[in-house]
């Protein structure tokens, strides 16, 4: 009997303390519900801690005895930080994720956040090489894995990707990027989205943040940081798509952009954030500044001070603090002086404790920190791999003279390779690398090597690091050359000059490299150049000294293998370019869907009092959707539907593409509108379509195409969509430049 009431009272002490466990903390009830009884406990400071992101560091070890990790610490402890950047691995990740489930008053998990742009161990091409590969399922299946290896370290948040559109190479951000057309630009974002967030209901995937919003592309004179002055038809037309498809693809986050927009900071830009974000487009996610972006409306002369830097982030809808901490140190009081309401303060946070809730980090804070996992996970065979493949389809022929690639590699081939960026790791990588190793990566001249282990392959450095040569360098580079049958010659830029704070003021090809390559076309030999590079250089000196031209951008990991597949023949080049190659710089920026003027430049006649150059074209050296390949392509037979188009019936465009050459390969087909007559002046072309076709020698396909009325809008500056009766072009071919068209109307 005694024992009887024993169990008993233990059981009934077991359901009471079940009975008085939170509602937040019941695995089983709703996620809105558990939210709910959370910011019920919640204290403002508490609050404010959640939309408050510190800069990480070191957690373990002598490194976490240092004073300002102590202060993180003890902030996390009292429930005033909930992310942190730049703590990476499953070791730190668990241990600081520790004292907030464990230590801190509410146990609210931490998110950890990092710039994780082209991968995280394995590293992928830029995401502007990547994307001139126009393959959607590899660009998808790359972000994929890099979230996959990021959640394996811990991470619950990449800082990806970005949606800025960018007309000027100058801006080192275009690296990040997909370019510069919106259509393309939105596609692209919507599969990296996809790729990095799956459903988010397990440990391999991430949330995915859109960024820099909005406009921070069209920085004036490609200078980071710098202002942005465009009219709200571009903003809506140009600049905001990219955006809009990735919140639409479902993005967790989005992140403020460093610029002004109408001449008030993104960070406190009620318009941008609030009335198109929010109302517009109906983003339920939560909102990040940029580093310190919040406090730096002050140095703008926006804000007055932190706390009214507080004030006007929160009430234009920006909600996480990265880094400045005026949210977290000047939210409390904006509360109690009426500045802003608990109600708009339980909405922000409600958002960031719904993703905490959604990721499972409330039921198991360690599912992403498991050290086992994240060894078997980073840099695999199958990722490299998929890396390999990734850099081949990246790669883009600018130019292949008398067809001197590809080059056997089962013939007995003597190779000079010159170049020192052929040879150096540290240089083929950008600023954003996350954990990649540059020991790691597999060079150009290893890649050589490994590939033509039947040829002689001599190298020369041929310059200095920086870019420069000297004549003992070049001297020792001809006399390399004068024994080889074919040189290549590994030019461009360091890879280091890639990326965020890299704007470069003449983005073209070293005095020093333009010399070298003069003293080896005077051997007589045939010269291919490699151009390395995270943006599109400036390539017309070059253009009398080589006989061929593969832009190879910076390619990650398998840099060296892609290479040499491509030069090989083993991979049949395929990309196409993404981003316009000036001519000059002083034509910058140079972009293919731009307006006509009153004046335009014909063809031919009369080329005075036109919009022009007198010293350079006005085209651009490489057009946009540019690129060459061992087989060549024919366009034939455009042919539409109908002459005539009704809104609400599409319109289909077919036309015959045959592969007229010797070798397989893939050919991106490339469909532009035009509408001739608007209220609102339309570009002389805009991509609304495209095509990656596989072809065998003499294969001939007929591809598809239906416009839609969708394809055939356009925004005013409020946002407001038109579809407006007239003319219209179609254009189809394999570049911007080199097209059939066909005229239509739309009634």
């Amino acid at each position: 009997m005694k024992k009887t009431v024993i169990l008993f009272g233990l059981l009934a002490t077991a359901g009471f303390i079940r009975a008085q466990q939170p509602l937040y903390k019941n695995a089983k009830a709703p996620i809105e519900a558990r939210i709910n009884d959370l910011l019920k406990r919640m204290t403002p400071e508490e609050k404010a801690g959640q939309l408050n992101q510190l800069n990480g560091g070191i957690f373990t070890g002598p490194a976490a005895n240092d004073p300002g990790q102590q202060a993180k610490i003890y902030m996390t402890r009292q429930g005033k930080v909930g992310s942190f950047l730049n703590v990476t691995g499953a070791e730190e990740t668990r241990a600081m994720q520790k004292v907030a489930v464990e230590e801190s008053r509410l146990g609210i998990p931490l998110l950890f956040a990092f710039d994780v742009i082209h991968g995280y161990k394995t590293i992928f091409p830029i995401p502007l090489a990547e994307a001139c590969s126009w393959d959607v399922t590899q660009i998808e299946k790359d972000a994929s894995i890099a979230a996959k290896e990021a959640a394996a370290a811990g991470l619950h948040w990449v800082f990806s990707p970005m949606c800025d559109i960018s007309n000027d190479p100058r801006w080192g951000r275009v690296m990040e990027g997909a370019g510069e057309d919106p259509y393309y630009g939105s596609v692209v974002a919507a599969a990296r989205v996809k790729g990095l967030q799956g459903n988010l209901n397990d440990a391999a995937h991430v949330m995915a943040c859109v960024k820099h919003f909005a406009a921070y592309g069209a920085v004036q004179g490609g200078r980071e940081y710098n202002t942005v002055d465009v009219s709200r038809v571009a903003l809506w037309n140009k600049y905001l798509p990219p955006y809009y498809a990735g919140v639409k693809a479902g993005a967790a986050t989005v992140m403020n952009a460093f610029n002004i927009v109408d001449g008030v900071p993104a960070s406190g830009n009620k318009y941008l954030v609030h009335d198109i974000l929010e109302k517009k487009w109906g983003f339920k996610g939560f909102v990040v500044s940029d580093w310190n972006s919040f406090d730096e409306m002050i140095t703008h002369g926006y804000a007055a001070n932190r706390k009214d830097a507080a004030y006007k982030a929160l009430a234009a809808g920006s909600m996480m603090d990265m880094e400045s901490k005026v949210v977290v140190d000047y939210l409390p009081q904006l509360l109690k002086e009426g500045k802003i309401t608990m109600q708009q303060v339980d909405d922000d946070v409600r958002r960031v404790l719904y993703y905490k809730f959604k990721l499972g980090l409330f039921d198991n804070p360690y599912k992403f920190s498991d050290v086992a996992r994240e060894k078997a996970t980073e840099f695999t065979a199958a990722h490299r791999m998929e890396a390999r493949k990734a850099a081949d389809a990246s790669i883009v022929l600018l130019k292949n003279e008398n067809n001197v690639l590809p080059i056997d590699a089962k013939s007995n081939t003597a190779i000079a390779l010159i170049g020192y960026y052929a040879k150096s790791k540290a240089d083929m990588f950008d600023f954003w690398i996350a954990n990649g190793k540059a020991e790691d990566a597999v060079s150009v001249l290893e890649g050589m090597k490994e590939k033509f282990a039947n040829s002689n392959i001599t190298y020369s450095d041929g310059y200095l690091p920086d870019g420069s040569s000297n004549d003992a360098l070049i001297d020792n580079a001809v006399a390399t050359a004068k024994n080889a049958n074919v040189v290549i010659v590994n030019i461009g830029l360091t890879g280091k000059l890639a990326g965020e704070d890299r704007s470069l003021a003449n983005p073209a090809i070293s005095e020093g490299q333009v010399a070298l390559l003069k003293a080896l076309h005077a051997t007589g030999k045939s010269i291919v150049a490699l151009v390395s590079a995270g943006r599109p250089l400036v390539l017309t000196a070059i253009q009398p000294y080589v006989n061929a031209i593969v832009y190879t951008w910076i390619l990650g990991t398998e840099t060296g293998h892609a290479v040499a597949d491509v030069v090989s023949g083993d991979y049949n080049p395929s990309g196409k370019t993404v981003m316009s190659f000036p001519y000059a710089v002083g034509q910058i920026p140079v972009y293919y869907d731009h307006f006509n003027t009153g004046r335009p430049l014909p063809d031919s006649g009369d080329l005075n009092w036109k919009s022009r150059y007198r010293d350079i074209p006005n085209e651009p050296l490489y057009p946009f959707g540019f690129g060459l390949s061992y087989t060549t392509f024919h366009y034939g037979n455009l042919q539409l539907s109908s002459a005539s188009m009704k809104k609400g019936s599409p319109l289909q465009v077919k036309v015959e593409l045959t592969n007229t050459g010797s070798k397989p390969g893939y050919e991106v087909a490339q469909l532009y509108i035009r509408q001739m007559t608007a209220s609102i002046v339309q570009p002389v072309k805009a991509l609304k379509a495209f095509q990656r076709v596989y072809l065998q020698p003499g294969e001939k396909k007929v591809l598809s195409f239906t416009i839609t009325d969708n394809d055939l809008a356009f925004y005013d500056g409020e946002g407001n969509v038109h579809i407006e009766p007239g003319a219209f072009k179609v254009f189809v071919g394999g570049n911007s430049r080199d097209v059939l068209e066909k005229d239509f109307t739309l009634q």
